[in-house]
This record gives C-alpha cells, sequence and structure tokens, in this order.
C-alpha cells in the first residue's frame, strides 16, 4: 500500500509530494513523486501525513477513566481516543489509595496489548505531592516519596511504569529521583509550591519533565522564579502544556515555547472521562465534576482535567500563530516521546518503523488514522 500526500512530517523536516510504501504493518520505504509512476497509490490530495499522536499524561477518554479499575474501560479507551488520532498513550492515575494504584496498574499490565492507542507505559500522577496546588488530586492519600513503594508497584504492574510525578519540596525527593531514574522511571516535578532551587535540585538528581506547565505549581515572579521559573529555563528538561485556551492562555503559551524552544516542549491532553462526552456530570478519581461544553470543573469552579483531544492542541498552536505546522506536529508526536524515551517506537515516521500514522486535512482535521499499516474503522468494534 502508498500512501501519498501534499506533506509528510519527518522527524527533522516535512517532505512535499512524497508518499509512504507500507508493507507488513511497517513503513517500508520513503518514495519520490517519480518512484510513483505506474504504481497504485492512495492519494490525499493537499493533506499533511504526520506520524499518530502521543499522549503522556491522560487519564481517560468517552465516558471511562483509567481509575475505573475497568478491563472493558480501559479497553474502550485505547478503541476510542484512536478517533483523536492518539496511536500512543501512557494510561494515567490519579492520587489514590495504594489498593487503587495496586489495581489499576495491575489492569494496565493485563491489557498491555488491547486494541487500539498502544499502551506504551504508566504515568502515576500523585500520590507523592503537596496541598497548595493539589488541583483535583486528593490530598486525604498524599505521601512522602518512599521508593519500597515504588519498587511495589513496578513488580505489580510488570515493569510498566514509565514516569512518576512528585513535589520536589517534599522530604526524600532527591534521592528518591536517583533511585527511579536507575530503575528506569522518568520523573516529572508538579503539584507543587516547590521553590526554583528545591525544583532544580530535583532536575539536577534526574527528574526531566514539567508536568501541566503553569497548572499545578508556584508561579513566576521576579524575586521568586518558582517552578513556572524553573520549567522555563533549566536545561535536559520538558515542559508539559495542555493548549485548550482554558488551562493556559495563548500568549503565556508563546512564552513557554519561546523560552525553551518546540523541541522540549511536550503537548499532552490531560483528558478524563468527559472527553468525547456530552454537557453533564462526570467524576474525576473521587471528586464529582461538570463539563460545561469546553472546561470540566470542580463545585467550587476549579479546573479538574481537560476534555482536550491531541489534534485540536496541535491546531491550535498553529490557529493562534506560536508554531508552524511541522512544530505543532512534534510537539505532539516526536517530543513527548522523546520525554518519556519511547522515541524508539513512536512519534516518528521513518522507515522500518511501525505504521501508526495519521492523515490531516488542511484544517488539522483527522481524515484517516492507520494503526499498524491497516487503515482503521470507526464504524467496526474492534
Amino acid at each position: 500500500m502508498i500512501l501519498k500526500a501534499k506533506y509528510i512530517v519527518l522527524k527533522d523536516r516535512m517532505l512535499e509530494d512524497s508518499a509512504i510504501l507500507i508493507e507488513d504493518k511497517k513503513i517500508k520505504k520513503i518514495l519520490s513523486s517519480d518512484e510513483l509512476e505506474g504504481k497504485k497509490v492512495i492519494d490525499y490530495k493537499d493533506s499533511i501525513i504526520c506520524p499518530g499522536f502521543v499522549d503522556t499524561h491522560v487519564h481517560g477518554f468517552c465516558g471511562h477513566d483509567f481509575m475505573d479499575k475497568s478491563d472493558e474501560g480501559l479497553r474502550s479507551i485505547c478503541r476510542d481516543i484512536l478517533k483523536a488520532g492518539v496511536t500512543s498513550i501512557l494510561p494515567t492515575t490519579l492520587t489514590a489509595s495504594e489498593d487503587d494504584i495496586m489495581e489499576v496498574v495491575r489492569i494496565v499490565k493485563d491489557n498491555k496489548d488491547a486494541y487500539g492507542a498502544k499502551i506504551q507505559g504508566i504515568f502515576l500522577e500523585g500520590p507523592f505531592f503537596t496541598e497548595k496546588h493539589k488541583g483535583a488530586q486528593n490530598p486525604s492519600y498524599f505521601l512522602k516519596p518512599e521508593i519500597e513503594k515504588l519498587r511495589k508497584w513496578q513488580g505489580i504492574a510488570g515493569g510498566m511504569i514509565k514516569k512518576v510525578a512528585l513535589a520536589p519540596e517534599l522530604e526524600g525527593s532527591e534521592e528518591f529521583v536517583q533511585k527511579a531514574r536507575e530503575m528506569g522511571i522518568y520523573v516529572a516535578l508538579g503539584h507543587s509550591d516547590a521553590s526554583y532551587d528545591e525544583a532544580k535540585s530535583a532536575v539536577d538528581a534526574g527528574a526531566n519533565i514539567f508536568v501541566h506547565t503553569y497548572n499545578g505549581m508556584s508561579g513566576l515572579h521576579h524575586r521568586n522564579p518558582g517552578m513556572v521559573g524553573a520549567a522555563m529555563t533549566l536545561e535536559d528538561v520538558f515542559a508539559e502544556l495542555i493548549c485548550d485556551g482554558h488551562h493556559v492562555h495563548p500568549v503565556a503559551a508563546d512564552v513557554l515555547i519561546r523560552s525553551r524552544g518546540y523541541q522540549s516542549v511536550a503537548l499532552i491532553s490531560d483528558c478524563m472521562m468527559a472527553g468525547g462526552m456530552p454537557v453533564g456530570k462526570y467524576k474525576l478519581g473521587d471528586y464529582d465534576v461538570v463539563l460545561d461544553g469546553e472546561t470540566v470543573r470542580l463545585e467550587e469552579g476549579n479546573l479538574a482535567g481537560s476534555v482536550l483531544k491531541m489534534r485540536d492542541a496541535v491546531k491550535n498552536l498553529v490557529k493562534w500563530g506560536i508554531a508552524s505546522p511541522f512544530e505543532a506536529i512534534q510537539m505532539g508526536t516526536q517530543v513527548p516521546a522523546k520525554s518519556v524515551g519511547i522515541d524508539n517506537v513512536c512519534g516518528v515516521i521513518e522507515e522500518g518503523r511501525a505504521a501508526d500514522i495519521l492523515v490531516l486535512d488542511d484544517e488539522f482535521s483527522i481524515v484517516d488514522v492507520y494503526l499498524n499499516g491497516e487503515k482503521v474503522d470507526f464504524g467496526k468494534e474492534n
């Protein structure tokens, strides 16, 4: 099968009027236009072919949440999120009881080969947080970082925990970061009132990601740069960003991208079960939340996760005029994959890779999704 489009997004450039040869579920070859003569081609005309989106921070979709502790719910999320163009995910937990966390990671492990967006690991968002910037995390279950707990959970998860978050002002954080990195787990910083120096110490110990930058962290002040200042300026880190226009103002998103460069800003959805669902009442962990159409909020009015789709995050960056199509697509594919060391298996179009591919029109709407080289039929139950 040969797919042709006006643009093909590679890891370092956009090709014009080229094509992709797919054989045996993989990208066999990138073809130039003069190699297509006499061959049967699926021509997507003025569209863009790019890697499937990689969402490294996602809680749920279409009425299900990973914290539901449901095998069928997990399978539904993996299947349905393909509609948003996501072909690789890190199922993301919330702060909860230790028993719940262990049950969730076990269910992810048991369903790691579910059809749909490929499970590339697990992100533990909690329970190692502090209360001031708790967001929708339940402080009743907050813990100090203990590496033995992480080892236990990793054992239950069959080694699938890829990323864990913590507040770096907590006692023992630096040692925890070092030990987690020795286990091959990436460490993210968030839901924290840490100073710039505390954040820097955690980064010096090995942390490399800032969780939904600006949200759930100490802000930038000219006498205390805080977590936001650290996320903007420290080297060799990645900054997650929710680009729905509600969590972060477009100008603030522009400031972050200008400060860091697009190469280290990772788009995330932070989507919860209300994503893809009608206006109404839903749950996020232990909390009742309300979807008003564009945002999800706790009863007191605070934002609680999002209903953002990755395709819209990419589209918004281009619409706001703060990233080129190439840059925005990289921030939704290769960059988040790099942040957790999975860019060798997803987020890039390259010969020999799995053919997990999107076709986008010039408005960044999804035309088609290919998973392992097969076009996804959204009318068919898999």
